[in-house]
């Protein structure tokens, strides 16, 4: 059964709303074999074009927090589904655990259409959080932000909402409320950028192009919500942090 844009979860949500908690260990996947050499607030979401304008252009017309999203497809054990992602470096993907789960394949592609050969996925347990490693080298990552925003400050999502095109959309940062689905995680930013099933695992990112967290949820009340750049730093540095992934 197909279902595109499963992996976007809608809750209704209030300020410290209590959740289970998800507890476990383990590691990151090792890096694969080396490769041979040889923006106004609420916006509905705006498909970009190979025209899109921007700084530090590709040939192409993208720029570089455009080039660093990429579709992720779940041909799972059950159903098919859709996600988002983006590179932090040349071979490193993050996106959400509930993005990769139950899957018997992914299927990775870039902004331009390119297939990326998935190598080792790794999914937390405190948060809804994966890293998946590629074999293929991928077209750009951007920078991390200094600090986790605040409220007020300016968000944008860089996905591919229902498993479609890679879209934009713009927002700011409401503030921050209690995680809703892992209690152990604590506080995760609520925000009013547009996002969509699809859209989940999604870089957000500040008025520089940098990332600031990473989209997971919607609230009943269409506001996203995301796990902060600060947690998601934490849980790379820890040995612990991650397991590899179960499929079917």
């Amino acid at each position: 059964m197909r279902r595109p844009g499963r992996a976007l979860l809608a809750l209704g949500l209030a300020v410290g709303l209590p959740a289970g908690a998800l507890s476990g260990c383990g590691v990151l996947p090792p890096l694969p074999e080396p490769v041979p050499s040889d923006i106004v607030p609420t916006a509905p979401p705006v498909a970009l074009s190979p025209a899109a304008g921007g700084d530090a252009l590709s040939p192409d017309g993208f720029d570089a927090v455009e080039r660093m999203a990429v579709r992720i497809r779940n041909v799972g054990c059950e159903e098919l589904s859709t996600g988002s992602g983006f590179a932090i470096d040349d071979h490193t993907l993050i996106t959400n655990k509930h993005v990769v789960a139950d899957s018997r394949d992914l299927e990775v592609s870039t902004y331009d259409g390119h297939d990326i050969q998935v190598g080792a996925t790794a999914t937390a347990a405190l948060a809804d959080l994966a890293v998946v490693r590629t074999t293929d080298p991928l077209p750009s990552y951007p920078e991390l932000a200094e600090t986790d925003p605040g409220p007020g400050d300016p968000v944008t999502v860089v996905g591919y909402p229902a498993g479609g095109e890679l879209t934009v959309t713009e927002g700011q940062v409401m503030g921050s409320t209690r995680d809703p689905l892992n209690a152990n995680l604590g506080e995760v930013l609520l925000t009013d950028a547009p996002v969509e099933p699809g859209s989940s695992g999604s870089a957000a990112l500040d008025d520089k192009g940098r990332v600031i967290g990473v989209v997971y949820a919607k609230t009943a009340d269409d506001n996203s919500l995301l796990v902060p750049l600060s947690t998601l730093q934490d849980m790379l540095a820890d040995d612990t942090a991650f397991t590899p992934a179960k499929g079917c």
